[in-house]
């Protein structure tokens, strides 16, 4: 069952059972060591595919994406999850789905060439009805030759993968040369795909307009195809560093703040472009957007993701980077966990639930490598758990509440005189961001909280609560928190301890250099003992 509001203090790390810990200490343990392929598929693997199939069904009814054998992609699940709507009788009423699970099938075995390595677009969370879906970017000529021509080797001579009843207008392709042929037939059942799917808004994470190797285009993607072909589609392009930044993220003692990324490289030429109905709302200035750290470019990327599916009733939304295993699942996972937070999808799940069901279907099954990140050092699979401290704010849920705010100025009536309740003048423009320290006010507001969990969001009170925007109401209270953590805030500290504790007594962090406080090896051990965990890997 949901939890209710009043049993959010319930949702911490101890209370968990150690069983549920430990079977995610064993997910991680397996993740970290071997990467998933569905040709390769153990009896280990398979009670992790099942295990996602039961949390899946907990809340929703699905249907299945058959994928066995990696026969449509090597590193997808075998049993691709298609959620199709929310188990409650109610919520079946207004958001059953429309889509045939048999086309769907057919619509991907089409559409797989379109996209590099075949991870074509794929829908894993749903959300008021519609569907958020992952993919790697569009494939380039090279790789599609490559592909269509061993298909065609190892097919007899034929691929039914372009049998179709629709062909492209004689009149159309006889001025077309082969090239623009192929990728017509081949980006066109993409297209096909994701309007089946009702996807309008496509969010592209690369920093690159096409991916260059060994000076070949490798790939493309949407916003740059000559043919405009997904000129109907609501293109962003929101660049966002790949993997390797995230070395420098664990060099600096997996601290975030103040790592900012080097846009001047010369492989950098994709720009941040949004249309203006989503700039207007979020008070961001995304004109900075090269000079924001790794917190605050995640934090606003996310607030964007948000709002995109908020300002929508009826349409999707898909995420890409390159491959779609990297920059693409962290920002799936902090998605669907978010909106876990607030109550608004897997309503029955606890906190390990959530956190065994992203790790394992959205990073796992889904091909990302982390035992090749983690012998680079790219720890961007650490960097999205740890970073749930950074997004406890209400002004990242998508369920908007009054409680807080009521809770505020209940307090400030307590502890001030009506004569206080007057707006103090400001030159400032209604979008600037002052930071500075933290004022009296805030920290008579502020909840004691235990001193593992002070000590490890110090940085994320910083960024999320020392922040005061001018123009604010006179009955806005200086302090961003309540004097009682929400339930969002409850909800996503539980997950993130349960999976520091279980990270911690498997992979383990190993810092740069040596820290003289040990504030790194005595956080996570703080974290190993409150669930019962004790780690066998030195973190040093």
């Amino acid at each position: 069952m949901a939890a209710s509001p009043s049993a959010a203090g319930g949702f911490t790390a101890s209370g968990l059972s150690v069983r549920k810990s430990e079977e995610i200490a064993d997910l991680i343990d397996l993740f970290s060591k071997t990467q998933y392929r569905a040709k390769e598929v153990t009896p280990r693997v398979e009670a992790i595919e099942k295990r996602c199939l039961e949390l899946f069904a907990r809340d929703y009814k699905y249907s299945v994406i058959h994928n066995a054998n990696g026969e449509v992609c090597g590193h997808y699940p075998r049993q691709i999850v298609f959620l199709e709507y929310e188990c409650t009788d109610v919520e079946r009423e207004r958001f059953e789905s429309t889509v045939q699970i048999s086309k769907l099938q057919d619509l991907v075995n089409r559409s797989k060439l379109a996209r590099c390595r075949g991870r074509f677009v794929c829908p894993v969370i749903l959300y008021n009805g519609k569907h958020i879906c992952r993919s790697s970017t569009l494939a380039g000529w090279g790789e599609l030759y490559g592909r269509t021509g061993y298909n065609y080797i190892f097919s007899g001579g034929s691929d039914d993968t372009w049998t179709e009843s629709e062909e492209v207008p004689e009149d159309d392709s006889a001025v077309r040369n082969g090239d623009s042929q192929l990728f017509d037939k081949v980006r066109g059942h993409d297209i096909k795909l994701l309007r089946y799917l009702s996807v309008r808004y496509i969010c592209d994470l690369m920093v690159e307009n096409k991916k260059v190797k060994f000076g070949l285009n490798v790939t493309s993607s949407e916003k740059v195809d000559k043919a405009q072909r997904y000129a109907d589609f609501t293109l962003l392009s929101v660049p966002y560093p790949g993997c390797e930044f995230f070395k420098d993220y664990k060099d600096r003692d997996y601290t975030a703040e103040g790592l900012v990324f080097n846009w001047n490289q010369d492989y950098v030429d994709a720009p941040l472009t949004i249309p203006v109905c989503f700039t207007q709302n979020l008070n961001i200035d995304w004109t900075q957007y090269q000079s924001w750290d790794l917190v605050e470019q995640t934090q606003n990327y996310l607030k964007l993701l948000l709002h995109i599916i908020n300002s929508d009733d009826e349409s999707g939304l898909l995420v890409h980077c390159i491959s779609g295993w990297d920059r693409t699942p962290l920002f799936v996972s902090l998605l669907r966990i978010s909106l876990w937070a607030d109550g608004a999808v897997h309503a029955s799940l606890e906190p390990a639930e959530i956190l065994y069901l992203t790790i394992a279907y959205d990073w796992y099954l889904f091909g990302h490598m982390l035992p090749d990140r983690l012998s680079k050092g790219e720890e961007i699979f650490f960097f999205c758990f740890n970073f749930l401290k950074h997004i406890v704010s209400e002004k990242f849920s998508a369920v908007k509440k009054q409680s807080c705010r009521l809770c505020a100025v209940v307090v400030w009536m307590l502890t001030y005189p009506p004569l206080s309740f007057r707006r103090k003048g400001t030159t400032s423009s209604p979008q600037m961001v002052i930071w500075n320290k933290q004022n009296p006010l805030e920290e008579h507001l502020s909840h004691p909280i235990n001193e593992a969990r002070s000590s490890s969001s110090s940085s994320s009170n910083q960024s999320e609560h020392a922040a005061t925007r001018t123009g604010s109401s006179p009955l806005a209270v200086p302090g961003r928190r309540c004097p009682f953590p929400s339930e969002r805030q409850a909800r996503l500290e539980a997950v993130r301890e349960v999976f520091l504790a279980a990270y911690s007594s498997t992979v383990g962090l190993k810092s740069s250099a040596p820290s003289p406080s040990g504030a790194i090896t005595g956080l996570l051990e703080q974290f190993a003992r409150g669930v019962g965990l004790r780690g066998t890997n030195a973190i040093v």
